[in-house]
């Protein structure tokens, strides 16, 4: 009796440890899942290799797992994942949530990232609480990964293959193959013109050079013959420079007095012209009156003689 009152003993003491150890154990693991918080992402995409309890990381640091996953029961286009994640994690404005394979498996994890800094954590705002949150927790938006983004952009990538491999065809027909054969050939000749004349283009290289450095010498005395004509305009052509200075000065002194001059002069012109010039005009008048009356006297004298003037006119000499 006292045997199995022992064996009864020691499984009555392990059955209890047993229980204790459980319920710690799923004490802890209530304290854990209350540290969790818990967001949804709506992917309007293939979430093929998503799982309950896939991986969630948030820039390649695991933080957490999938809980649930289902259709959306609004709108059967997209995939409701709920996600659970620890709550020390920054998932802050700004973060998106994309699909990324783990390896060559075929399995897919979440990946967290883009959190702008300083920015407020994600959450469910007291107003519009139903449209930002339409199953009471916070929603992370979603970022196409580059497998869903190629599928996206797959139909325009195809178009675009599309009309370029037509292109490539006009492009590549029997005549423009023609023109471009032509042109390589174009292209050889001017290749082995070129090179057959390297020795000229050497050559002329060469005096291209040499001319160059000859310019550059030029330049020097150029530079040089300026220096000298600085100094000499600075030096000797300051004391010409000067007396042209002093002719220029005592010339508009000159011009200034000569001017003085007119000035005073023009009212004894204006009286010159208005009284004497008449006068001057009678007597010039007067004068070659005279002149011509004398003329005439001198001419009668000539021909008739002296008494022409007193008496009358001898008569004229007949012969017999």
């Amino acid at each position: 009796m006292e045997t199995r009152s022992n064996h009864v003993l020691v499984g009555s003491v392990v059955l209890i440890l047993l229980l204790a150890v459980m319920i710690a154990a799923f004490w802890f693991s209530r304290i854990a899942d209350g540290q969790d918080e818990f967001y949804d992402i709506y992917f309007k995409q293939s979430v093929t290799g998503l799982a309950k309890g896939s991986g969630v990381s948030y820039a390649g640091v695991p933080s957490g797992q999938v809980k649930e996953i289902e259709l959306w029961d609004k709108d059967p286009g997209f995939v409701r994942v709920r996600i659970a994640v620890k709550g020390e994690t920054p998932v802050l404005q700004g973060t998106t949530a994309t699909i990324q394979g783990v390896g060559f498996t075929g399995v897919s994890e979440i990946v967290l990232d883009g959190a702008v800094k300083g920015a407020p954590r994600i959450g469910c705002p007291e107003q519009n609480r139903l449209s930002s949150c339409p199953n009471g927790v916070p929603v992370i938006p979603t970022k196409p990964g580059a497998l869903g983004e190629l599928l996206t952009n797959a139909p325009q990538l195809i178009e675009r293959l599309s009309t370029l491999t037509e292109r490539l065809t006009e492009l590549l027909n029997d005549k423009n193959q023609q023109s471009i054969a032509g042109i390589l050939r174009n292209t050889e000749v001017l290749t082995d013109a070129m090179a057959a004349s390297a020795p000229d283009m050497r050559a002329t290289i060469a005096e291209t050079r040499i001319t160059v450095q000859k310019a550059g010498l030029a330049a020097e005395e150029i530079a040089k013959l300026v220096g000298t004509t600085n100094a000499l305009l600075n030096e000797d052509g300051r004391p010409m420079i000067a007396d042209l200075r002093k002719t220029l000065q005592s010339a508009s002194r000159s011009l200034d007095t000569f001017d003085k001059t007119i000035a005073e002069a023009q009212p004894g012109v204006r009286s010159f012209s208005r009284d004497t010039m008449p006068e001057m005009n009678l007597l010039i008048r007067d004068l070659r009156e005279m002149s011509r009356s004398l003329r005439a006297i001198s001419e009668k004298l000539d021909h008739e003689g002296a008494g022409s003037l007193f008496g009358t006119p001898s008569l004229p000499d007949y012969k017999e």
